[in-house]
């Protein structure tokens, strides 16, 4: 049978062909939506949601080492979380096949920074495979655990944003059940003390000579002969633009295991043409293995080294055409993604402004929807790193103001998702060493960025069973926050929000203040609708007898839901959701809630 489906969907099905038992993650664009098609096949598939990458690449790990087949999937960045066991798996090898599904982000479309993982296959000695579409992306996964066991090594199964989200004709397969042997302790192979893992560190090194034989005559890597006066070497969706772009005129060395790579195929292919160009996204990780063997080549000379390419990048790059472009008469007004109506972190933000600019605050921020209060008008977020990163900054720059004899008070805003993630560390370390910044966990009862995700403080799992929910406040207590110092609120509520931070500023330790309210966009569960009686409930209008036009609510809070005229204030009786943050900063009372 052949279906549609994305690069995503693709994987998740190439996993379950591919005999796997075992699946975690932790969302993030654009690797979410690949173990969000996990619980489909659930009589065949245990698949979880990890608090972070770590866990689950560790959680997989397990699970290997127990003999089944299992993966592990998360965005770029994730990777530098799971970073630390993947390394010393890579000297121990597998038991049953392991497969980590890295999506990079070329373009940063949805992230902080752009980085090519396929540098960490080299690093941290692991095997890769790149698809080049939706039918490989399912190929190609299911086959990596049969790699991944036939040379004991863990696969690095390294995508990007346009694999993950392009849609093709993918054809289906059957399920290939793998037996699962009974445990054996294998103490020498998966203990890496020191004494083992230089033995293991000899053998890794065996078994990459052998998976580079390999690479040298396997299905993932073909030769596509055309005109012998260009040879291309590509690997991934470059493979597309450069087909797109030459055509019959170039032949083409299409690579899809790129770890290790096959250097004689590469010398074989490079002697039948005449020049060789390497057409690949971001780093020159084709172009500088090639050069190492000698070969001459153009590559990131002409292409540049950041940004996602396309057709007409390759096509300008190699040929000098320049992209056939039109300019309409009328341009698109600019519209910078902001935070959506009825937003619980709106309320948070506007009164956080306000102490900012009367207090002198630095306000250090983490990565999630919540980052949007960095933008005008709310101006809440002074700085953004990573995940779990706002708590630890908060914690430092606290520490070197009181050093300094500078009075600058620390305030950390940080998801509930994220505080789970690796926020939970940073605040134990804020904790432990006296630290003072004001830890504020925005707590919308979901992984909200990435598309609505459960985490370990929402009740439920990914494959939709209720869990235990963490209880947030319970567990800063648990951690040394004493518990007067720990505030829960409701962020629609300004006064509330506002004697909470006034009461929690003038500490001079460690302190939390929770915002309690749903995403207004997720689905309420069960226990939403049971907590929030007035979710959605009621609307605000304006009594434009009363509005004088002033515009506070527009230039202050930012809501999408108000729509400034050239007359009067009008709210989006479809967008407003009842939050009534325009109607507390109205200063003439001229904006009222009504039932829907």
């Amino acid at each position: 049978m052949k279906v549609i489906m994305s690069g995503n969907e693709a994987i998740a099905r190439g996993a379950y062909e591919g005999g796997v038992r075992f699946a975690s993650a932790y969302p993030g664009t654009p690797s979410t939506e690949i173990l969000e098609n996990m619980p489909q096949y659930a009589e065949k598939v245990y698949s979880e949601w990890a608090p972070n990458e770590k866990v689950a690449a560790e959680a997989a790990i397990g699970a290997s080492i127990a003999g089944v087949r299992s993966m592990c999937a998360m965005k770029h960045v994730g990777m530098n979380v799971a970073a630390d066991p993947i390394y010393s798996f890579a000297y121990t090898g597998v038991n049953g096949g392991f497969v980590m599904v890295v999506a990079d982000d070329p373009g940063q479309h949805s992230s902080q920074n752009e980085q090519d993982n396929r540098n960490q296959a080299k690093t941290a000695k692991l095997l890769m495979l790149e698809p080049t579409d939706s039918q490989e992306a399912k190929d190609y996964m299911k086959k990596a655990f049969e790699l991944s066991e036939k040379f004991d090594m863990p696969v690095l199964f390294h995508v990007t944003t346009r694999i993950c989200h392009s849609k093709g004709i993918v054809e289906l397969g059957d399920r290939e059940e793998v037996d699962v042997p009974d445990y054996k302790p294998n103490i020498p192979k998966f203990v890496t003390t020191p004494a083992n893992a230089k033995k293991l560190r000899v053998t890794l090194e065996d078994r990459l000579a052998a998976a580079r034989e390999y690479a040298n005559d396997c299905e993932f890597n073909t030769v596509e002969m055309g005109s012998t006066k260009i040879g291309v070497i590509t690997s991934g969706v470059a493979y597309q633009y450069a087909k797109e772009t030459f055509g019959d005129d170039a032949s083409y060395l299409k690579l899809g295991l790129t770890h290790p790579l096959p250097d004689k195929l590469i010398k074989d292919f490079a002697g039948k043409v005449d020049k060789v160009y390497i057409v690949e996204e971001m780093d020159p990780y084709l172009e500088e293995n090639v050069k190492v063997l000698g070969i001459d080549c153009i590559g990131k000379d002409v292409v540049p080294k950041y940004d996602e390419l396309n057709t007409d990048l390759v096509r300008k790059a190699f040929l000098g055409v320049e992209p056939e472009t039109y300019t309409a008469e009328l341009q698109p007004v600019v519209r910078p993604p902001a935070l959506c109506a009825g937003c619980p972190h709106r309320g948070l933000y506007y009164v956080l402004s306000k102490k900012a600019k009367k207090l002198g605050l630095m306000i250090t921020g983490d990565i999630g929807c919540y980052t949007l209060g960095a933008a005008p008008p709310l101006s809440a977020v002074h700085t953004t790193i990573c995940m779990g990163a706002s708590v630890s900054k908060g914690h430092g720059a606290s520490i070197a103001f009181r050093d300094a004899g500078k009075p600058t008070k620390v305030v950390s805003v940080i998801g509930d998702s994220t505080f789970l993630h690796t926020g939970v560390n940073s605040l134990m370390d804020a904790v432990y060493n006296g630290g003072t910044n004001l830890t504020i966990v925005l707590d919308n009862r979901i992984t909200g960025m990435t598309g609505h995700q459960q985490n370990p403080g929402t009740g439920y799992t990914l494959m939709g069973k209720e869990a235990p929910e963490v209880n947030i406040p319970e567990l800063c207590e648990a951690i040394g926050v004493k518990k007067e110092n720990i505030k829960t609120v409701n962020p629609n509520k300004l006064a509330e929000v506002e004697a909470a931070m006034d009461e929690l500023l003038v500490k001079d330790e460690p302190c939390v203040l929770i915002t309690r309210w749903p995403c207004i966009l997720k689905k309420f569960s069960r226990q939403d609708i049971d907590e929030f009686e007035t979710l959605n409930k009621t609307k605000c209008v304006i009594d434009q007898e009363k509005c004088t036009n002033c515009k506070v609510c527009v230039k202050t809070t930012g809501c999408p839901a108000l729509i400034n005229t050239k007359e009067k204030v009008v709210i989006d009786a479809t967008s407003c959701t009842g939050c009534t943050v325009c109607m507390q900063v109205c200063p003439f009372k001229a904006i009222e809630e009504v039932t829907r």
